[in-house]
């Protein structure tokens, strides 16, 4: 991808759907191909992984409920060049099995040093 770099950040679970619209809307206005999009996961807006389990999906994983049709959309949005990245310090905090994770999230050592490292490389900084 070219253009415009913009980095999302969540680290509440209640912002999760802002954030996936506001995404989105974004891709829909300039194009995918004008942009590159990363979103920096920690604190516990992790929780939205903590409700796997087996199942014998496409993915051979299941979502809760809750979590399900975000994780989702998640995955939807990866398909399209969106990035996923979650703090490791955070999955550890929330007890979460880094190896549970769907498999389009990239694990980063430290959210914050990702986000400034981002910001760093021109990225504007978004936190709906």
């Amino acid at each position: 991808m070219n253009g415009l770099k913009v980095l999302f950040h969540v680290n509440e679970s209640s912002r999760w759907q802002i954030v996936l619209v506001n995404i989105t809307n974004f891709l829909n206005d300039v194009g995918q191909d004008n942009a590159n999009i990363e979103v920096v996961i920690n604190g516990e807006a992790v929780s939205i992984f903590r409700n796997r389990c087996l199942l014998s999906g496409s993915d051979g994983l299941c979502y809760g409920s809750t979590s399900g049709s975000l994780v989702e959309q998640m995955k939807k949005l990866s398909e399209v060049g969106v990035n996923f990245v979650v703090c490791r310090n955070a999955i550890k905090g929330q007890f979460i099995d880094e190896d549970s994770l769907p498999d389009f999230v990239t694990v980063v050592p430290v959210g914050i040093t990702e986000i400034v490292g981002k910001q760093a490389e021109g990225y504007a900084y978004i936190k709906p």
